[in-house]
């Protein structure tokens, strides 16, 4: 069965639902149909066309608006950059840093934690950064930002009814 493409009230794409999951929504009045398949679903008492994107009739906003602490947010947060020596790297050549190593009483936490290639963590090792001759690029902090939603569809399989909603965090796949 379709899959039904989640929008916030500001129409911003949330995530991409089951088709069973939107007809509750929308029978419990929480969202609005914006665009539907062809298809109907029948029931004893009523029929309705399948929703292909709904939104939500309210806000939704995260916990505190506070940014989870995880390795991917460190890694976005430094733009996969190495914070030593300053080049990209895909987050499968990257490791994170404690800037003061925890043997030296450095804590597991955003102002203390930097994205950092192999190479340069080897070479830091059990180190503060000059003690090595390394330099951080920027120094570290908890964000102000909520990481972007980053929905990735196949490209084929992406239904033409969602194109409209679908903008810059969202990935398409060739």
């Amino acid at each position: 069965m379709e899959q039904v493409l989640l929008l916030n009230i500001t129409y911003e794409p949330l995530k991409i639902i089951n088709w069973k999951r939107a007809i509750t929504l929308l029978l419990l009045d929480k969202v609005e149909v914006l665009e539907e398949y062809g298809r109907e679903i029948h029931s004893v008492s009523f029929t309705i066309k399948l929703p292909s994107v709904i939104r939500l009739l309210r806000m939704v906003r995260r916990p505190n608006d506070e940014v989870k602490f995880s390795r991917q947010n460190i890694y976005a947060r430094d733009k996969y950059r190495c914070q030593y020596c300053g080049q990209r790297f895909s987050s499968e050549e990257l490791s994170y840093d404690h800037v003061i190593p925890k043997a030296r009483g450095g804590k597991t936490k955003w102002t203390n934690i930097v994205t950092c290639c192999v190479k340069c963590n080897r070479k830091k090792g059990g180190c503060i950064p000059a003690e090595v001759g390394l330099k951080l690029i920027r120094k570290p902090s908890r964000p102000k930002w909520l990481p972007a939603l980053k929905i990735t569809i196949g490209f084929r399989e992406v239904p033409h009814t969602w194109r409209d909603y679908l903008y810059w965090n969202v990935e398409l796949i060739e």
